[in-house]
């Protein structure tokens, strides 16, 4: 029964999706002319914001004028105009109403709040379509089943600016759209509530009850790869009192949940004692001791799933192998370009990198190298890249977002027809800079990558960082990598500091004897979750924490041991 209304559901949701898809590629046979209508429907629906000047928009009849007219941002240029949006005044910089403010975080502990308004969704949504047609009709056997979306971080409950606009979704099928989310609520495996759970152990744990609670789980898609195995760590702990509660019919997470949210919850859960006995022998006979005891305990609990879409270039390329491992049953999908800003790319299974959402926002792209005050250079528009370079994106959007610097770089690796396929490489300008020493993360990134290939270790967690609290600061491998000797990752830590010399201000600030040479830091487990951990103490959200090889804070010595 289950298998049959989740067939119709998605086909209803695949069927809604159909028309945008072919859209976007009719789009893709002109990127030029696309891009333009992309952005003049964005002027035109937002002609008299106060931003930046009231009128302006009206009066822009092409790229180029808008190029003139309006100057590159990042979020602190726009801080206080959404500032005053979060007050609750109107027609800032969208002539639309703001229907709510979405929090995301960078590698700091700083909040940004983005503006959502209903084009905005619309936007998301003409990226979303596409991936969706292609996925479900290129693998017919997801239609079948639930899938665990995990698209918007974990948020407080009934959150509102000064001004009274709601700050976060409530729910994860809200960022869907009105005609998707209802069916996507529907084929949730975990509902949406869940993310309103705001004590991290009762999440995971309520969480994985849910998770478990489905046999017909076919489809994982989350951001970060290192946000399921840690939802699945307490398994190994937890599984006698989940089967406890599955056979039940009960929810009893490690701390109260608030009432109404326990009932709603608890609404959702009847008891299942065939599905609570599989869990009980499949956790009873499982080996948690290492990766091949947990694939094989995942395999025996989800046997049918088949997808698992999330973040897997740049940092996360490590994590999202390992995570591919612990799944075996699946196939992993790496996830284009998405941001809490706009929809940047989409995956476009037998072709190399991420299909740009030509139709969702107006792009440009900013060589690599543009530092934020090289206000003269000129950034290349969709169809002017070329196979090879990469670039910083900027992007305009119908959320009040008009030449905003996204931060993140990509890589051109190919074309469909005129769109570019790109693939994500590091944060722009992700500068660990202490002693004037200026590491940057994507040097740090590959030259890890490669040593590590060279090996043919693949490491559960590695990241360099600065002990600058040290009396001889220096930077710090932390590595958890199992069955290689202590002496084989001292040879590791030489060349990764050979690495780092190539960088002429690495060398200088070490001939001056502001650092000293790099330090190893052996993790013997758990390193991904301590690390997870650390970052939501300095306030940051699980949702929001992402892999890195170099982390420009200090202070992980202590976190690590």
């Amino acid at each position: 029964m289950i298998s049959f209304f989740s067939a119709l559901a998605n086909g209803a949701w695949v069927g809604l999706s159909l028309a945008e898809a072919w859209r976007w590629r009719q789009a893709a046979g002109n990127a030029a002319a696309a891009q333009e209508e992309t952005l003049l429907r964005i002027l035109r629906a937002n002609a008299n914001p106060q931003y930046p000047i009231p009128n302006l928009f009206s009066q822009i009849h092409s790229i180029a004028d808008f190029q003139r007219a309006l100057p590159l941002v990042t979020y602190d240029d726009i801080a206080p105009w959404v500032e005053r949006i979060a007050a609750g005044e109107t027609g800032v910089l969208t002539s639309e109403a703001v229907r709510l403010l979405e929090p995301t975080s960078g590698s700091t502990a700083a909040t940004k709040l983005i503006p959502y308004t209903d084009s905005l969704k619309a936007e998301f949504q003409r990226g979303i379509a596409p991936w969706v047609a292609r996925t479900f009709l290129g693998q017919p056997q997801l239609f079948a089943g639930q899938a665990w979306w995990s698209v918007t971080p974990v948020t407080a409950r009934n959150r509102h600016s000064s001004g009274g606009i709601p700050i976060g979704f409530e729910e994860e099928g809200e960022y869907f759209g009105r005609g998707q989310s209802r069916l996507i609520r529907a084929l949730m495996a975990v509902p949406g509530g869940v993310k309103l759970i705001s004590d991290a152990q009762s999440f995971r744990y309520v969480t994985l009850l849910f998770l478990l609670r489905s046999r017909s789980l076919r489809l994982i898609s989350v951001w970060n790869p290192t946000f399921p195995m840690l939802v699945l760590a307490p398994l190994a702990e937890c599984w006698p009192q989940l089967a406890d509660d599955i056979a039940r019919g009960t929810l009893t997470p490690p701390s109260p949940l608030p009432s109404d949210l326990h009932a709603h919850l608890t609404g959702l859960v009847r008891p299942d004692a065939r599905r609570a006995a599989e869990v009980r022998a499949a956790c009873g006979a499982a080996s948690f001791a290492d990766d091949d005891g947990r694939a094989a305990l995942h395999r025996r609990l989800w046997p049918r799933l088949g997808l698992i879409s999330c973040w897997a270039d740049g940092n996360a390329a490590g994590y999202a192998a390992r995570l591919a491992r612990l799944f075996p049953q699946a196939r992993l999908q790496a996830k284009g370009l998405l941001a809490t800003e706009g929809f940047v790319s989409f995956p476009l299974d037998g072709h190399p990198g991420h299909a740009l959402s030509l139709r969702s926002h107006f792009f440009e792209f900013l060589p690599a190298e543009t530092g934020p005050d090289d206000s003269g250079v000129l950034p290349r528009l969709a169809h002017e890249v070329e196979i090879g370079g990469q670039y910083e994106v900027v992007i305009t959007t119908g959320g009040g977002l008009y030449r905003y610097r996204l931060g993140d770089v990509v890589e051109v690796v190919g074309r469909y027809r005129q769109c570019p396929l790109i693939r994500f490489v590091g944060r722009a300008n992700a500068v660990s800079d202490w002693f004037g020493e200026k590491l940057h993360e994507r040097h740090v990134s590959a030259a890890l990558d490669d040593l590590l290939a060279r090996r043919g270790w693949q490491p559960l967690f590695v990241m360099l960082a600065c002990d600058a609290e040290h009396p001889q600061p220096a930077y710090t491998l932390f590595i958890e990598q199992a069955g290689v000797s202590d002496e084989s990752l001292r040879g590791l830590v030489e060349t990764v500091e050979a690495r780092l010399l190539e960088n002429f201000h690495y060398a200088y600030a070490r001939r001056l004897g502001q650092l000293q040479p790099v330090r190893l830091c052996r993790v013997e487990g758990g390193a991904l979750e301590r690390y997870i951990a650390a970052c939501e103490a300095r306030g940051q959200r699980a949702g929001d924490v992402k892999p890195t090889a170099l982390h420009r804070g200090s202070g992980w010595v202590e976190v690590f041991g």
